[in-house]
């Protein structure tokens, strides 16, 4: 993605003392960065800044434009101005956690509020950082976005995987499934469900195969993962 604010120009807005000196870490090589500000001298200093730290970005000069754009949904951090005109820097917050792209969020202003600021960070933002922007701040910033970007989408895609892995069992074996994570032994599960205690352990080991796991404590973790409601069992572990 190449940056849409025009030719690259010299910084204005962005201290420019060690930028070209620091260079993205190993786990954000690759990284998408979006810059949304509606000042073109601010978009052409950070895609300058970032750029030459090895990132690739795209520059916006408003949330619309930002949001309309095909590559909206392909950005691990999106550093945004908090003012915005019409749509601004909270609300465009809003829009990308309503997309469940799980995309990070770096704020930039400079005006000093801070209710603004507590109010970003408790929706979830990585950082609001002061103009002018220090690099250092705000490399470590995308940085910390990147990470908490990607940790959150592969969370979702083995989330996904495991849901579509319980709901391929039969009906009878997600009933075991609950009832064993809820920590009853095979002779209260067959006494729940009114079968012999072999075939809850036959129905056991099938689920185990399927949800891919060796062990009660693996099928434990993916029942807190899942969120599986637990039936109230009239039997209790002793």
């Amino acid at each position: 993605m190449a940056p849409s604010g025009g030719t690259l120009v010299a910084r204005h807005d962005v201290k420019s003392a060690a930028a070209s000196k620091i260079e993205s870490p190993a786990t954000t090589e690759s990284a998408c960065v979006a810059v949304v500000d509606d000042d073109e001298r601010v978009r052409e200093a950070l895609a300058f800044q970032l750029s030459t730290a090895g990132f690739k970005m795209a520059s916006y000069p408003s949330a619309q434009a930002f949001l309309a754009s095909e590559d909206a949904n392909k950005f691990d951090c999106v550093v945004a101005e908090i003012f915005l005109p019409r749509m601004n820097g909270l609300q465009l917050q809003e829009r990308l956690m309503e997309t469940r792209n799980f995309v990070s969020i770096v704020f930039i202003t400079e005006r000093d509020d801070l209710s603004l600021v507590v109010h970003a960070m408790k929706a979830g933002a990585v950082d609001v950082l002061g103009k002018p922007i220090d690099d250092e701040a705000l490399l470590n910033a995308i940085e910390r976005g990147v990470q908490r970007t990607r940790a959150e989408r592969m969370e979702h895609i083995q989330r996904l995987d495991l849901e579509a892995r319980f709901r391929s069992l039969p009906p009878r074996q997600r009933e075991v499934f609950t009832l064993i994570t809820a920590g009853l032994l095979n002779k209260q599960v067959a006494a729940e469900l009114g079968i012999s205690e072999r075939t809850v352990k036959v129905h056991r080991e099938r689920l185990r195969r399927k949800m891919g796991v060796d062990s009660l404590a693996e099928l434990a973790r993916m029942a807190g993962r899942l969120r599986t409601p637990l039936r109230a069992p009239s039997a209790r572990p002793n």
